[in-house]
């Protein structure tokens, strides 16, 4: 707004007369009209609101393109996004519309599903009486979850955008991939059909794909050898544009996938795995510490160590002392002293903490709860979990299973459960979650998970009469995930929905993977 009162102060001073117009989207922001008015140039400009907040990045994915979201709420506790989330979900029930079944956990989850309820009531009308064609919507903060974020990806979407950064749908292969001299900006969408073949499988299988899918080209083409006129004709008019198209996708991902793997393989990314997995079991904690400190000593990168520092928090539910402040001290020596902002965020945002001397409560928890009732325990429990926000990973990790037992090897060509998307490790615990209430139908049966998520007063479940609902839009659920979601939990519900027999649509304030997390939080700029 200063900018803008700038630019027309400038030219009121050079003496020319221009009309303006501000548009603000996704919407307009009283604060922004008090700026315009205190430089004193509200008078002379027009504004307006262009209220464009879904943005259909692919057949089941839209997008507000908000990625300021997460530090906004999360962060700064600011709300002013919640009321463009709301207009959101609107629209889609005034297209869609109603939705008989809702279910959500988390702060802000509550709070854009009351607000919504409540443009609801105002315009009442529009959706009596239509026949639904969403059966259920699933609202889901990100704080619920960080875990599933801040590990790295391994399917193959999720790995384009951990290294090459997907922008709105597209992303841009530099030379390396097109092996020419120029970049390429390619949207990844379902149209693509290499992409869409590949894009949820483990980047294990991906490059037998591919070979197999080249071979099956050259075969194609090579049939063209035995035609007569006519059949060359119609060779040329309908097919060779397909295979044409074709072949330079493949190509793409081909270079795509080599690039991948030359990256990895220079930062040594099965050691990197290994230390995940190692944390997200809760073995190892002292070699996985150390990974961690030679990570920061060897300067690998400022935010890949931040990343795993706060991963060995939420797992460990905060750092000993000891730890933290040796962690602390080797990153601002390694990475600089103005990172010490950043410690701050991330502890307020309860991303990298550190255990308070009551922290180490649990085992005497756990006696006290022996002995008074369950209810009485819980009212304990919350009184000492809200000292400090804690992740309670283990135990949650525990109660749904989320690390699965496995006999022998686990196979990633025909996966078995959704923790395929990190290679049989961990079930993301944001996914679980969704199956175990779509299972029940409700929270009922989850209140343990509930409670040691914190969120005892932020999980609700709102059923309307499904007489109307026919059995396919009950098939159908729209996701909305509040602070961003990674292509890792989109393909773990996608295979959820092919086992089960749902549709899941993904509505999410941006998308987001560790890194992105993790720049939020900063405060020194990349």
């Amino acid at each position: 707004m200063r900018y803008i009162a700038n630019l027309v102060n400038a030219d009121k001073v050079a003496g020319r007369t221009r009309r303006y117009k501000v548009i603000f989207s996704p919407q307009k922001f009283y604060a922004c009209e008090m700026v315009l008015e205190e430089e004193g140039i509200f008078g002379d400009v027009s504004c307006d609101e262009w209220a464009f907040s879904l943005l259909p990045l692919d057949v089941d994915l839209l997008s507000m393109e908000l990625p300021e979201f997460f530090r906004d709420y999360f962060l700064e506790g600011d709300q002013r996004w919640i009321n463009t989330v709301a207009q959101a979900l609107h629209l889609l029930s005034t297209l869609y519309g109603p939705f008989p079944n809702c279910y959500g956990i988390g702060r802000c989850a509550k709070m854009s599903y009351e607000l919504w309820r409540r443009l609801e009531e105002e315009e009442d009308g529009e959706t009596k009486g239509r026949r639904p064609e969403i059966g259920h919507i699933f609202f889901l903060d990100r704080d619920m979850d960080f875990v599933t974020a801040l590990c790295s990806q391994v399917v193959y979407e999720g790995l384009v955008d951990d290294t090459f950064r997907i922008k709105c749908g597209s992303v841009d292969f530099g030379p390396e991939v097109t092996s020419s001299d120029k970049s390429l900006k390619v949207l990844l969408n379902a149209e693509d059909k290499v992409f869409n073949e590949i894009r949820n499988e483990h980047f294990s299988n991906v490059f037998g794909f591919l070979s197999q899918k080249a071979r099956n080209l050259q075969a194609q083409y090579d049939r063209r050898r035995g035609m007569d006129i006519k059949q060359m004709k119609n060779f040329v008019s309908q097919e060779l544009k397909g295979l044409k198209q074709e072949h330079r996708l493949l190509s793409l991902h081909i270079g795509a996938c080599e690039s991948i793997m030359k990256k990895k393989t220079k930062q040594d990314f099965q050691e990197l795995i290994k230390t995940e997995h190692a944390l997200l079991e809760g073995f190892n904690i002292r070699e996985s510490t150390s990974y961690i400190e030679e990570h920061i000593d060897r300067q690998v990168s400022p935010i890949e160590s931040l990343r795993l520092m706060c991963l060995l928090s939420i797992t460990e539910n905060g750092l000993i002392s000891k730890d933290y402040r040796s962690l602390k001290t080797q990153y601002l020596q390694s990475y600089g002293p103005e990172h010490l902002l950043t410690f701050s965020n991330l502890r307020r945002a309860g991303l990298l903490t550190e255990q308070a001397p009551g922290d180490t409560l649990t085992a005497v928890e756990s006696k006290v709860s022996k002995l008074v009732t369950d209810k009485a325990a819980g009212k304990i429990t919350d009184a000492f979990s809200s000292l400090a926000k804690r992740s309670n990973f283990r135990a949650i990790s525990k109660k749904l299973n989320l690390i699965p037992r496995v006999d022998g090897e686990y196979d990633l060509k025909v996966p078995r459960d959704m923790a395929y998307v990190f290679s049989g490790a961990y079930v993301p615990l944001s996914c679980r979650i969704i199956e175990q209430v779509l299972e029940r139908r409700s929270w009922q049966g989850l209140d343990e998970v509930v409670r040691l998520l914190n969120c005892s007063e932020f999980a609700f479940t709102d059923m309307t009469k499904e007489d109307k609902a026919s059995s396919e839009s009950l098939r159908l659920i729209l996701v909305v995930f509040l602070g961003g979601c990674t292509f890792s939990e989109i393909s773990a519900l996608r295979f959820l929905g092919r086992e089960k027999g749902y549709r899941f649509i993904f509505l999410t304030t941006a998308v987001t993977n560790s890194a992105r997390l993790m720049e939020a939080m900063s405060e020194v700029k990349a």
